[in-house]
């Protein structure tokens, strides 16, 4: 995980000083790119320890196209709390575009974009087109926070039996979010090859604005002083050709070791 450690350290020495919607300040950078081989380990970083349960839990909840927290609470995951109204909803984020592309506007025709990539997968593996796009222009002003994590596309090598992934990220936080993002999409990845019969093989992370807030400098300082461990283990128990099938008891993480929790307040 040593890419992104450098990825911070560019931030934090070359960023420049913006203002930015939450009131905090950032130092920023514009477009980079990170690769992960799933092959050599799962990408959870080391130099502090990630929640791994509220990576898993969010990701099966976008899964489930759900827009509400209730799924969260029920689990003891809190990371969408301050985005929420009184009643739990957050419009039409992730899950809604992921799922019901479409179901917040008038007369569009509804989309469930992940049956569709996966069965595009399965059908047609050289397409260019296995893309999942969460930046519904028609329906942001309807969401509590616009995708930060916009689209992604999958590519599979047909001689070796392997599928990739790259995100397009247009907003970073690069030392609270982005090691989620990371997890989370490594683990989508395994988890679509695993119900297309193929092999997970690279996650390509590629940003827009990648940014430090200025009330994490002092965190990101202490994270850069510590060295990495070795990459975990990922096992998913279940065998399935159906992505909706997973729960969290499904995922066995191994060989984890980390560096203590650093502390930091999100920028909401």
């Amino acid at each position: 995980m040593k890419q992104y450690l450098y990825l911070m350290k560019d931030v934090m020495k070359n960023g420049n000083t913006r203002a930015d919607r939450t009131g905090i300040g950032t130092r920023s950078i514009f477009g980079a790119q990170m690769r992960f081989n799933l092959q050599e380990g799962f990408p959870l970083i080391t130099t502090k320890k990630i929640h791994l349960k509220s990576v898993i839990y969010e990701l099966l909840w976008f899964l489930r196209g759900e827009t509400n927290i209730k799924y969260l609470k029920k689990h003891d995951v809190h990371i969408w709390d301050a985005w929420a109204d009184t009643e739990g909803n957050l419009g039409p984020i992730y899950g809604a575009q992921w799922r019901k592309w479409g179901a917040a506007s008038k007369n569009v025709k509804i989309v469930d974009q992940i049956s569709d990539v996966i069965k595009r997968i399965k059908n047609d593996p050289t397409s260019r087109r296995l893309i999942v796009n969460a930046w519904n222009v028609g329906e942001l002003e309807q969401m509590a926070l616009p995708p930060c994590h916009t689209m992604f596309q999958f590519y599979v090598d047909v001689e070796k039996k392997r599928l990739s992934c790259q995100l397009y990220q247009r907003s970073a936080d690069i030392f609270i979010g982005v090691p989620f993002n990371i997890a989370s999409y490594a683990l989508l990845t395994m988890m679509v090859a695993k119900v297309t019969g193929l092999e997970a093989f690279h996650f390509i992370h590629t940003f827009g604005d990648v940014h430090l807030y200025l009330n994490h400098i002092e965190a990101a300082k202490t994270q850069l002083k510590r060295s990495p461990y070795q990459l975990p283990q990922m096992k998913i128990n279940r065998e399935t050709d159906n992505v909706f099938d997973f729960l969290y008891e499904d995922f066995l993480l191994s060989n984890y070791n980390s560096h203590p929790h650093i502390k930091a307040e999100v920028a909401v």
